[in-house]
């Protein structure tokens, strides 16, 4: 037999949770081990009585991945956001309650409840868009009291879990579809089988080490047929392939004991990327693919995207739907199908819009529904990139959706919408604030652009929150990154878009302008981070810094730029050059106490150094790892110090990297000591004393008070979240913390102090 035929248990390896490999068994092993430091650190925590402050913003909304509700009762909902925990309403979206943030991970990538038992539920952790930014999970875990306590099922090293299947006759036997490593290979991905509640697991479908299981469904006439979709992929830093001749559709008739790869019409090939799975409720022997076809269209000009297919026969042969092609994008982050329950022509396509169709899939329309509570600054229309909805089963009529923007709700299929953005899972990238009384917060987000706040707001139930955005396209924005305020004006703010698409906003005129730097002419193209690294001098508020491969300066708040370095990077060669800019700088610092003393890091491991503005650079990277550089920080309190960190993350590289010089970089030492093994993203220190230290980590907060000596976690009261960015106001002596997940947090640290 062919591995595109029947594949049986035998054939497909079975293995429970010890039968891993050896690299994989170490690296779960230390994440393990990592949250168990990270938990003792918590508790012996002699700061554990600060209290944290949440002030958003909310109403922008973040990515939701996954959406479920209890049969029969329509108030209560379940929420997982991409980086954001789990959250419970139990009054229809009125209030939420986070109820998975004190677990091992913050990442969601399912969520199921028992449709025996509403108590009952299962949460697959990791994001499942599969993106640049997207996080690993620890595993599969189970509530059996409505999400009041957790209990981790193993399947740890599946990293990302797209979805989680419970048999509505026998809540004990679970299906987990896992997609597997975002940027390695591992043998623990495919579709896992428990018949004791998870106790046991049992892999049932599995292809190869980079070919992942994306989607499970079963027919609801007979939960011995599945359909499942298995998807070919693999990234690096540099390079996203997300199409494989093994992805593809099975179906299997015995409970999963054996396979059947299905063809009959549907796509086949290397072009082959996620496809999205969906059975008419009212006529089960309909089925509808939504396929990620990356096949060149007759023009080769660009790939087809998305195609529909549909089933009539139960997956025995498909036809394409339509002619024309979708209007909306699908990819490998977006690429689900819907139908209603109540007329299985009837469908939703969730891609960067949502589509519908009224005829089996032949023609589509936009759902551009109208917002029927809009606030002020928000989005009139319904946000982009759909990742979730879910259809009441006992009213096809009400629609949850779940966006980059959030969640909304329709009780009219779509025609209107709520914005139900009433808790606070922004995913920031950068944080800053100015010295205005009360001082504002800048924040870039990810698909929700540039926002400022007030630093003395608290999130709450009531009242609109005084959060707006710097810019905001009809959409809800776009991914922002490093935000400024002039410092001599505070209605002048420079921010940006992806890949170095820097503005400058003059907020009492409104009006904008491009200041991106550009290569001379004859010169190769500049290569620039998705996350761009520029800043305002600290000697002179009209000069800024902007790193792309190499250094950028301009002396007129960006109008004109000059280049004061070569390439910083590696400069990688052809096996490191893929779809994805590398070789670019991901971060910048320059001296407080000396003017023209800067340090830069690039995504490739490479630490330089100038001290005369950009006239000569010396390397500082030699006896430091070959990572991403997340961070380099000139001291502002001793002329040679600096601190760097790095992050395996784009190699499934949990490690804490962490490095101190006292000699402009010439020699390094680590001050990682008790850290526990988690990336880190961030360091600065205190103003007041060169002692205190602060590190933000992809799991909380840390600091020390000797300067790397010993770390004190700061993290109590603070949900498990990645902290991508710090910054104290050094007139309040307040941290501010931007997380990935959970929007801005304040602590008051004036309490915090060196020994004498």
């Amino acid at each position: 037999m062919t591995k595109a035929s029947y594949l049986t248990i035998a054939a497909l390896a079975a293995l429970s949770l010890h039968a891993l490999t050896s690299n994989a068994t170490a690296r779960t092993v230390n994440r393990n081990e990592a949250w168990e430091q990270h938990i003792k650190l918590q508790e012996e925590s002699i700061f554990k009585d600060l209290q944290w402050r949440c002030v958003g913003p909310a109403y922008c909304g973040g990515r939701i991945e996954t959406i479920a509700c209890p049969a029969g009762y329509t108030s209560t909902i379940y929420v997982g956001a991409g980086a954001g925990n789990l959250w419970k309403s139990e009054n229809n979206g009125t209030t939420w309650e986070p109820i998975f943030e004190n677990e091992s991970t913050f990442a969601i990538g399912a969520v199921a409840v028992a449709p025996t038992d509403p108590n009952v539920v299962w949460v697959g952790t990791g994001e499942v868009l599969m993106a640049r930014s997207s996080y690993a999970g620890t595993g599969v875990f189970k509530s059996v009291d409505g999400g009041a306590s957790w209990r981790n099922m193993g399947l740890a090293d599946t990293y990302h879990i797209a979805r989680v299947l419970i048999d509505p006759r026998d809540p004990e036997t679970v299906y987990v579809a896992a997609i597997g490593h975002n940027y390695t290979q591992n043998e623990q991905r495919g579709l896992f089988k428990t018949t004791d509640g998870g106790k046991t697991w049992n892999k049932t479908l599995y292809v190869s080490e980079q070919t992942g299981c994306i989607e499970v469904v079963m027919d609801p006439r007979d939960s011995q047929t599945l359909y499942a979709v298995m998807w070919e992929r693999d990234r690096k830093a540099w390079n996203n392939v997300v199409a494989g001749a093994e992805s593809g559709v099975y179906r299997s008739r015995d409970g999963g004991e054996t396979w059947k790869r299905l063809a009959g019409g549907l796509p086949s090939g290397e072009h082959v990327g996620r496809i999205g799975l969906a059975i008419a409720p009212s006529r089960p022997d309909v089925v509808y693919a939504l396929v990620d076809n990356h096949l060149p269209r007759p023009n080769g000009k660009r790939r087809i995207s998305g195609e529909v297919y549909r089933s009539e026969n139960g997956g025995e042969s498909w036809a394409k739907a339509h002619e024309e092609p979708l209007p909306t994008a699908i990819g490998y982050d977006f690429c689900l199908i819907r139908v209603s329950p109540d007329n299985e022509n009837q469908i939703y396509v969730l891609g960067n819009y949502l589509l519908m169709s009224q005829d089996g899939g032949k023609t589509y329309t936009r759902n551009q529904g109208q917002i029927v509570n809009l606030r002020p600054h928000g989005s009139r229309v319904i946000h982009l990139d759909h990742h979730d909805m879910w259809i009441d089963p006992l009213n096809p009529d009400r629609l949850l959706s779940g966006t980059d923007g959030g969640l909304y709700m329709s009780y009219d299929r779509g025609k209107t919408w709520l914005r139900v953005n009433n808790f606070a899972i922004a995913e920031v990238y950068a944080v800053s604030v100015d010295m205005a009384e009360p001082y504002n917060i800048y924040i870039g987000t990810q698909d929700n652009a540039a926002m400022l706040g007030p630093g003395n707001y608290t999130v709450s139930d009531d009242g609109i929150e005084p959060w707006r955005h710097i810019y905001l396209d009809p959409w809800g924005g776009g991914d922002s990154y490093f935000t400024w305020v002039d410092p001599v004006d505070n209605d002048i703010i420079y921010y940006e878009h992806q890949f170095g698409d820097m503005r400058r906003k003059n907020m009492r005129t409104g009006q904008s302008k491009s200041i991106r730097p550009r290569p001379e002419e004859g010169e190769p193209p500049l290569r620039f981070n998705w996350m761009t690294p520029f800043f305002t001098s600290h000697h002179d508020p009209a000069t800024l810094y902007c790193g792309t491969n190499k250094l950028f300066k301009s002396i007129d708040r960006g109008d004109h730029w000059e280049c004061i370095s070569p390439d910083l990077s590696t400069q990688p060669g052809p096996d490191r050059q893929g779809n994805v800019p590398f070789g670019t700088i991901t971060t910048v610092s320059e001296s407080p106490l000396k003017q023209g003393l800067i340090y830069v890091g690039t995504d490739d491991g490479n630490l330089h150094v100038t001290s005369d503005d950009g006239a000569t650079w010396t390397r500082i990277a030699q006896g430091l790892p070959d990572k991403w550089v997340s961070r380099v920080r000139a001291s502002q309190h001793e002329l040679g110090t600096v601190y760097t960190s790095f992050t395996g993350y784009r190699d499934d590289d949990f490690e804490a990297y962490f490095y101190a010089s006292d000699d402009f970089g010439r020699k390094w030492k680590s001050i990682k000591n008790n850290l526990p093994s988690e990336s880190v993203n961030v360091v600065i220190e205190d103003p007041r004393t060169k002692n205190i230290l602060y590190v933000g980590t992809d799991l909380g907060v840390y600091v020390s008070l000797d300067r790397g000596a010993n770390w004190i976690s700061l993290c109590n009261g603070l949900p498990t979240t990645p902290v991508h960015d710090l910054v104290i106001h050094p007139r309040e002596h307040e941290l501010v913390i931007g997380t990935h997940g959970r929007g801005v947090f304040v602590l008051d640290v004036s309490g915090i102090a060196a020994p004498q």
